[in-house]
């Protein structure tokens, strides 16, 4: 294989994606409570989705080493050739970079430190959840 770094962030988000949608799906199953596949689809898209990626990168940019800011600059700024007709260019270029991070870390032997960004992006999701839940429970009524 070719060095990670002449790789282009577009390999590196292709491979971020797949390692990303794993993390979510086991996760999903393992807090229960036991969930019908088409329930846990529509529970994994509200993480997996590029809105929901373009505001884990806002969230954790603070934690991340100046590598890996570079890695997410490179990541957005790249060029792809098509963006979903469900997102605007920015949020779809800020979750290629989450992605391309991810997979960045994944090929350079650092999956520790992945594991720790994708935990930190997961709980800032699911506290995001619960607050609007809460938020919504108490307008009703």
């Amino acid at each position: 294989m070719q060095n990670v770094n002449e790789l282009s962030p577009v390999s590196w988000a292709y491979l971020g994606d797949a390692l990303y949608e794993v993390y979510i799906r086991e996760n999903l199953i393992k807090e229960g409570p036991t969930k019908t596949t088409g329930e846990l689809h529509q529970e994994a898209i509200k993480y997996v989705k590029a809105e929901a990626q373009a505001r884990i990168v806002r969230f954790i940019d603070r934690q991340l080493t100046e590598e890996e800011k570079k890695i997410i600059k490179r990541g957005r700024n790249q060029k792809s050739g098509h963006i979903p007709t469900h997102t605007n260019v920015t949020t779809y270029r800020y979750s290629t970079a989450w992605e391309g991070l991810l997979g960045y870390l994944y090929l350079t032997g650092r999956e520790e430190r992945m594991k720790e960004l994708i935990g930190f992006g997961y709980a800032y999701l699911k506290a995001e959840k619960k607050e609007k839940e809460e938020t919504e429970g108490g307008n009703q009524g």
